[in-house]
């Protein structure tokens, strides 16, 4: 399996582009490359998905761990509905999926 690898020194004095850094970040975050999705519009929607994660991570929390903000939000339930502008949820418990 070819992996694309964005690690090192870049080899000109063009500045890095934000498509790299980008790619980089949907590759070794959400390792994007294994990803089974191969027919359809399936794997363009979820690179779409991927996008608008990356998207309100770096412009609402503004931190440029986005590894780091990922595991956080994924704990935290309560702080991702907060940062999608949805504050109120329902919490699932054992009683609510018993019934």
């Amino acid at each position: 399996m070819a992996r694309t690898v964005l690690r090192g020194r870049r080899r000109s004095n063009a500045p890095a582009l934000p498509d790299n850094k980008l790619h980089y970040v949907r590759d070794v975050t959400f390792d994007e490359d294994r990803s089974q999705l191969r027919t359809g519009t399936a794997p363009q929607v979820m690179a779409t998905l991927r996008n608008i994660a990356i998207g309100v991570i770096r412009t609402r929390l503004g931190g440029p761990n986005i590894a780091a903000a990922t595991r956080s939000l994924g704990r935290h339930t309560e702080h991702l509905l907060n940062l999608l502008g949805h504050p109120q949820a329902t919490p699932v418990t054992t009683a609510s999926t018993l019934n």
